[in-house]
């Protein structure tokens, strides 16, 4: 029934009458006190305010579904006292996604009733048939793990891959190395002596600045030194020492003789050649014959470690990594031997097969080592927080008692790759012995120090005897992603392709791989024929 308002001239009678215009109406005496029309525009306002508040808490409740209330319930709910309030979400919802027991796993064959994609799951949930809270809970749980698993299974397959192209050798490298070993048995060029008789007293000379470079890669060797020599300042004081295994040392032998890098002293030199480690005992051979036993024994190789169903995919990752033939290598190792290695050298720079010199080094001699013997760049300062966010508790076990009791999970890691060697102050150490005992413990810990490669004993033995050196020496990481900047990477000393993305391999990154293969000629005829192209 509408009704109306009438208040008097003077504000002493307000009177409601009836909307029908019958003369039955209610009066409302005012006291004689005087009433502003200030007062009765607030009193207006406030009431319409009020009116306005009651309208929006029972729409909010249309709104949550309670629309069985009355407007004056509602609002009595609204204005009492509020109590803990529960989730809209139903209860069983949360059971079931937070229920880790095998009941509502994916079992064989209930895989087509799951949907695969956000549009079926919505698709599934019209029409007449909309589930309740608990089946809508599981087809989503199902609908998630399914995703899982198949993202899961997707990335360890890359690893695989990744795995076996980067631990295979790419048939143009074995043709370069059989193209240059028959030119070695066939070329008396090819087996010229290097260096020459009157540059040998060189190659123990300390005014030289001394370069030592171990690989069996007789390609990626060359850009090394290529790159080294064509970049220092004065290469004419420049040495470089060669060492590679028995197999390689003909071809890399051929190809540094046919590719003399003039005026530089450039010496190819075998392991056997060295009497200490042709009579004497050799502990990192024993560690490693060891080391490949026990890793055949419990690892099980590359099939057990991608069937595991249990570890995560980087975890998964890193074991295969382990498996690559580069960490089982003696190459690898022997820069654990340099003092005995080179008796009359004060200090050397060693350099891995896998990075590019850009600028001279010869600075690197003039750096005071205050009396430490491994000059090198820390990895857990930087911009790049994928690569240079390294501490030791990335690359040792610190839920081992031998390795928390002995180290700092946060002390800051250092790479390998370019380091300085102060193998004056080595002498004085007992640096080499340290490597060796760390190999055994881990041996006897069923390798459970490390997972992988010669960094992890190489951060222990040299623990106290790092000098930290500025990272514009030594760019790291362009073989683990390509988000390196181009112009961040040509303004380094030195860029690294650490990682399995070898620039040699067509894994590679293409922008970052040009860097690299700016110091190959291709036109060489040994490239050439063995189809060893830039891209």
């Amino acid at each position: 029934m509408k009704m109306q308002l009438h208040i008097s001239p003077s504000l002493r009678h307000v009177t409601v009458l009836p909307g029908k215009g019958v003369r039955e109406f209610i009066k409302v005496k005012v006291g004689s006190r005087r009433l502003s029309y200030r007062m009765v525009f607030y009193s207006l306002l406030f009431f319409t305010f009020l009116l306005r508040f009651v309208f929006v808490l029972t729409a909010v409740d249309t709104i949550d579904g309670q629309t069985r209330c009355s407007s004056i319930g509602c609002l009595r709910k609204k204005l009492g006292p509020r109590k803990n309030l529960q989730s809209t979400v139903p209860e069983v919802i949360y059971q079931i996604l937070e229920d880790s027991s095998s009941k509502y796993d994916i079992t064989e064959g209930s895989e087509v009733d799951i949907p695969e994609t956000l549009e079926d799951f919505v698709s599934s949930l019209k029409g007449n048939n909309r589930p309740d809270a608990k089946t809508f809970a599981i087809k989503l749980k199902s609908m998630v793990t399914l995703l899982e698993q198949r993202t899961r299974k997707a990335k360890i397959q890359e690893y695989l891959y990744r795995h076996v192209a980067s631990s295979s050798i790419p048939k143009q490298l074995h043709c370069l190395a059989l193209r240059l070993a028959t030119e070695h048995a066939t070329n008396a060029a090819a087996r010229r002596q290097i260096p020459s008789p009157e540059l040998v007293p060189a190659l123990v000379d300390n005014s030289y600045f001394h370069f030592v470079l171990a690989s069996d890669n007789i390609l990626a060797a060359s850009v090394v030194a290529t790159s080294l020599v064509y970049n220092s300042l004065r290469p004419e004081t420049v040495v470089v020492h060669i060492i590679t295994d028995r197999k390689t040392y003909s071809p890399m032998q051929a190809w540094f003789s046919l590719h003399p890098l003039t005026p530089a002293v450039i010496e190819v030199k075998a392991l056997h050649h060295f009497d200490w480690f042709a009579k004497g005992k050799v502990p990192v051979l024993e560690a490693m014959e060891k080391d490949q036993m026990a890793r055949a024994q419990f690892r099980g190789g590359s099939s057990a470690i991608v069937a595991n169903k249990t570890e995560k995919p980087y975890v998964i990752a890193a074991k295969l990594q382990a498996m690559s033939p580069k960490y089982n290598s003696l190459m690898n190792h022997v820069r654990i031997y340099l003092p005995e290695m080179f008796p009359s050298l004060n200090k050397v720079v060693f350099l891995d097969d896998d990075l590019v010199v850009q600028t001279d080094l010869s600075p690197l001699w003039d750096i005071d080592m205050n009396g430490k013997v491994n000059g090198a760049v820390e990895t857990c300062r930087g911009g790049d927080k994928f690569v240079m966010s390294k501490r030791l508790k990335n690359y040792l076990n610190f839920s081992h008692p031998l390795i928390s009791n002995n180290f700092d999970a946060n002390e800051c890691a250092w790479a390998y790759g370019m380091n300085i060697f102060d193998l004056e102050a080595w002498r004085n150490t007992n640096i080499s012995h340290n490597y060796h005992y760390w190999l055994e413990e881990n041996l006897k810990s069923d390798l459970s120090l490390w997972q992988l490669g010669t960094l992890p004993p190489g951060l222990i033995a040299f623990h106290g005897y790092v000098h930290i050196i500025d990272p514009f020496w030594h760019m790291l990481g362009l073989g683990y992603q390509e988000n390196t900047s181009i112009p961040d990477a040509q303004k380094a000393a030195v860029i690294h392709f650490n990682g399995r993305a070898k620039p040699w391999l067509d894994i590679a990154f293409p922008e970052l791989r040009a860097l690299w293969s700016k110091y190959v000629n291709f036109s060489d005829k040994f490239i050439k024929s063995c189809n060893i192209r830039a891209s």
